[in-house]
């Protein structure tokens, strides 16, 4: 009675959950599991359509429910986008961990494993769709987004279709999950974030990644970015242009993102962070995709890097106190966290080479997609569902974080890539171009195997390590770089986490503990007082000759090679796919030419 009388509600029958053991007949495309029956309400028929939940938690495509704009339009009409859900007396807000963890049970969606930790299952998909990923192309949009195979256009008209048909759905429910909380740590640049989920699990993500607001701030709340999340799916895809019925869309004008047909999780928090990549830069502030942490003495190092470089395990120094894993400003303060809490890989978790990460894994953090064994123990190192095993804590969980989530201005900045080619020197100290021209190209290198024999290196360039979170033209983040360096005096560095003595399947991968050492003499600035070789013709990199705790043959990748014309013929190569790859970049304008003419190809300090 009380929904009947608000603006705009739709008299749909809420979902009731029942434990019946029968079930009507499921519509056509829908395939059904074997567990827990939901009742759904009947698109159009105006009776109760039963799905079933998995018994395995993998409770994504197979039970979604199909909706249509024509039936959206006509039903919410008078809706205001985005609705008022924490006016709703179906919705449950903020909810402590114990209240989410019981719903999370009492729903079937997760079980408890060892050391109490609560898993999940993401279903269908085990990791983003970036092919499905959409920006809607309105208002000042239009004109400073980097439209094309990355940031894909959507119409305001489609996004509507697809966010009203999202939160119809939503509002139909009993129960809706509503989190409330800030993107950014600093105050004077912080959005305030509402997260709307039809999973509890979901909501227990948000309260881990998120920064949770105060009661004071909840009492006078009112969301910048509004993210709605239902299991839904758009049914009339193809006749609005796009690529499936999975739809993951921001509207960075009006602060509003959808998700729909996907169960992962990182969809929520990637969605707000592409958002903050947007507004932060039109603010003169740099936004980044990288870990920072800060040392006893006030010193900052930001690490940048791809999967596999190493990123979270070098930037997990108990030495240090971590103010993020993952995504970050830099102000006129200094460096701040976006996020609340770390969304960290697990595959291959070792309490002995991440001792901190493993330890994080405890009463409140969420796995997702995790194996056990018949005693409900983790097998970190079993792959089989996904390699892309994640798991998402709060920053408490690790005792040595920055509890302000902010630090001073970097002193040094470090670029990590994986190079499987084994020819990029351990270690080179970068020029204030060469830094620009790194940080656009994000490269690293992956290896592709079959079953019959390893191929060659494949690489990877991701613009400023993270392009499918970046909506702007990579110049913005560059010359906004280049103000910071030159204003703060950062040092910058390219460390090599890959190859060498060869490419993969021939050379070796650098030992971790020389990487660490590397690591060690940039941050306390031992490094500073070795003596640097002339920049190579290949890449224009100066490496230093010695370096206490890291053997000479190690700094120098041609004396690690044995085949001295197989290392320059894959110098060669890989030099002109760092030229190709930025010739996106220079072929616009005459500042990112110049940037260019420092990288590999170029001629600028030869």
């Amino acid at each position: 009675a009380g929904l009947a009388g608000r603006r705009g509600y739709h008299p749909l029958e809420p979902i009731q959950h029942t434990m019946s053991s029968t079930a009507s007949p499921a519509p056509s495309g829908v395939r059904r599991q074997t567990s827990d029956l939901c009742d759904f309400p009947d698109e159009g028929q105006g009776k109760k359509l039963r799905f079933r939940a998995n018994e395995s938690f993998d409770n994504v495509i197979d039970h979604l429910l199909p909706f249509s704009s024509s039936h959206t339009v006509s039903r919410l009409i008078e809706t205001p986008i985005p609705a008022d859900f924490a006016a709703l007396p179906g919705c449950l807000r903020n909810l402590s961990y114990e209240a989410v963890h019981e719903e999370v049970l009492a729903r079937n969606e997760g079980r408890i494993v060892d050391n109490d930790v609560m898993l999940v299952d993401t279903g269908t998909y085990t990791g983003r769709c970036p092919k499905d990923r959409y920006v809607v192309d309105a208002g000042a949009a239009h004109e400073n987004v980097d439209w094309g195979s990355v940031n894909l256009p959507i119409s305001e008209a489609t996004f509507d279709l697809v966010f009203e048909a999202c939160q119809e759905r939503l509002l139909a429910l009993e129960k809706v999950f509503v989190f409330d909380g800030f993107v950014g740590a600093s105050k004077n640049s912080r959005r305030a974030v509402r997260v709307v989920t039809e999973l509890a699990w979901h909501h227990h993500f948000n309260k881990n990644m998120f920064i949770e607001a105060t009661g004071d701030e909840l009492a006078s709340f009112v969301p910048d970015i509004t993210i709605v999340n239902s299991r839904a799916m758009f049914a009339e895809w193809k006749d609005h242009g796009l690529r499936s019925e999975t739809c993951v869309a921001i509207d960075v004008t009006r602060g509003l993102g959808v998700v729909t047909g996907t169960d992962y999780s990182g969809e929520m928090k990637k969605g707000a962070f592409s958002m903050m990549n947007y507004l932060l830069p039109l603010q003169g502030i740099m936004s980044m995709h990288c870990s920072a942490t800060v040392g006893k003495d006030g010193d900052t190092a930001i690490f940048f890097g791809l999967s596999g470089t190493g990123k979270t395990t070098l930037s997990a120094d108990p030495t240090r106190q971590l103010i993020g894993d993952d995504e970050h400003g830099w102000d006129d303060d200094g460096v701040f966290n976006l996020e609340g809490g770390c969304y960290a890989k697990m595959i291959d978790l070792n309490p002995e080479k991440e001792p901190l990460i493993h330890a994080a894994i405890r009463k409140d953090a969420l796995l997702e997609n995790i194996v056990v064994d018949e005693n409900d123990k983790c097998l970190y190192s079993d792959g089989s569902r996904t390699e892309n095993t994640r798991g998402s804590y709060p920053m408490y969980h690790i005792p040595n974080h920055e509890p302000s989530g902010k630090a001073g201005h970097a002193s040094n900045v470090i670029f990590l890539t994986c190079d499987a080619f084994g020819v990029l020197p351990p270690v080179s100290k970068l020029t204030t171009e060469q830094a620009l021209y790194h940080l656009v190209s994000g490269y690293t290198a992956k290896v592709a195997g079959t079953e019959q024999g390893i191929t060659e290196p494949t690489t990877t360039f991701s613009t400023c390590f993270g392009g499918a979170f970046m909506p702007l033209p990579a110049k913005v983040y560059a010359t906004l770089f280049q103000k910071k360096i030159e204003k703060h005096g950062v040092s910058v560095y390219l460390v090599n986490t890959g190859w060498t003595g060869g490419a993969y399947g021939v050379g070796k991968r650098m030992d971790i503990v020389a990487t660490r050492q590397i690591v060690s003499s940039i941050l306390d600035g031992s490094i500073n007082d070795a003596a640097f070789s002339t920049p190579d013709a290949f890449f224009q990199l100066s490496k230093p000759l010695t370096l206490n705790g890291v053997a000479p043959e190690v700094l120098d990748p041609e004396q690690a090679w044995a085949d001295k014309d197989a290392y320059r013929a894959t110098c060669e190569k890989l030099s002109g796919l760092f030229a190709a790859n930025f010739l996106k970049y220079s072929c616009k304008d005459e500042f990112m030419a110049s940037v260019a003419d420092a990288g590999p190809g170029g001629r600028a300090l030869l």
